[in-house]
């Protein structure tokens, strides 16, 4: 099968022909349709988030049932499905307790040594040098996931543009729902709107804020958070972006989500929370980057700093898929570019270039 492999940090992605996978006990192996282009990958090809080379990245797919392993029974072979790039054991602590979004066996078996949780890859160049996997490496035409990490998909979704609910929608629908807990009537300011921040938006609205602030830098960017439902856009390379929306919100955003991760972007945010408000803490920076924090106004304002990574994978994704079968949140509007497996390298070099509005997708068709 053809898959984008990264030969290693710093390189860019290669098309190559690579061993067909397949699903062992309690997994799946899908077809994959089309995988969206997100920024966490690009810190791996740039080297500014550590992970094992060569390998085959991308996590966040959708595609169709090709095979069960041992032991799994749905979705059925030909079921379209989209998959999750938190990849949970279901067995663990965090996992028990309902927070699999935390599970360990995925963070130290999956991102750090870039296998599945029996310490093995299942991609292999033709010569049989392993691959490491970003979660399922969906970069690929096949890729093979745990079988805690596929849900069918509504028949209402199209089927490539649904491939960045796994990552993208999942990721804004924890941030809106559990770290922020938005309410109705709230003030919501979203610093960066890409693929996820422009879901965090839709979310928003769907959970009844009455304001919704957009802060970016470019036109296209701007009119994107419009059409996705910002109430008011802020461009934050014309003047002061904190002063801007401490005017718009009459004093600050009840919750303000941070969704790029760089010092700056987190110090605006936080700067745009107004009293006894939360600051969500999306975006992934590279690896060392800090933030000094202002500790008396943290304490005297009641200012709370909440970090988000992902949602509760086996409990969110359900009503995530819910809200989209009802069309209260529509993740294939903030798809806006389209390239084909060939040209994955062109996808990440556009997103580094900060070319990409709202999220891209790379198919394999």
């Amino acid at each position: 099968m053809r898959a984008a492999v990264l030969p290693a940090a710093g390189q860019p992605l290669q098309l190559e022909r690579i061993r067909v996978p397949r699903p062992r006990r309690g997994e799946v192996l899908v077809r994959v349709a089309a995988c969206g282009v997100c920024h966490t990958d690009l810190h791996v090809i740039k080297g500014e988030v550590a992970f094992p080379s060569p390998a085959v990245l991308g996590h966040e797919i959708s595609g169709t049932v090709a095979e069960l392993g041992e032991g799994v029974e749905a979705p059925a072979v030909g079921a379209r499905i989209v998959g999750t790039f938190v990849l949970p054991c279901g067995e663990c602590d965090a996992c028990r307790r309902g927070r699999d979004d935390l599970c360990g066996p995925f963070f130290t078996m999956n991102r750090l040594r870039g296998t599945l949780f029996d310490g093995e890859t299942r991609l292999a160049r033709e010569d049989g040098t392993p691959l490491a996997m970003y979660s399922m490496g969906g970069l690929a035409e096949y890729a093979v996931l745990p079988a805690t990490a596929v849900f069918p998909l509504p028949d209402s979704q199209p089927l490539e543009e649904s491939a960045i609910v796994g990552c993208a929608a999942l990721t804004a629908y924890g941030a809106v729902r559990h770290a922020a807990s938005v309410r109705v009537g709230e003030r919501v300011v979203v610093v960066a709107t890409g693929g996820v921040g422009s879901l965090v938006l839709q979310l928003a609205r769907a959970a009844g804020a009455a304001q919704m602030v957009a802060v970016d830098v470019g036109e296209a960017k701007l009119d994107g958070a419009l059409r996705l439902g910002a109430t008011h856009v802020v461009d934050a390379s014309a003047g002061d972006p904190v002063e801007t929306v401490l005017g718009l919100t009459d004093g600050g955003g009840d919750a303000v989500f941070e969704v790029l991760g760089t010092e700056q972007t987190f110090l605006q945010a936080l700067a745009m929370v107004r009293d006894g408000g939360r600051m969500v803490a999306v975006g992934i920076a590279p690896v060392g980057i800090r933030a000094p924090v202002e500790i008396t106004r943290l304490v005297r304002r009641s200012v709370r700093i909440v970090g988000s990574y992902g949602a509760r994978v086996r409990s969110d994704m359900p009503t995530l898929l819910g809200l989209l079968d009802a069309g209260l949140v529509r993740p294939a509007e903030s798809v806006t570019r389209r390239f084909p497996l060939e040209q994955a390298a062109a996808a990440y070099a556009a997103l580094e270039r900060r070319e990409i509005v709202g999220r891209a997708i790379v198919t394999t068709a």
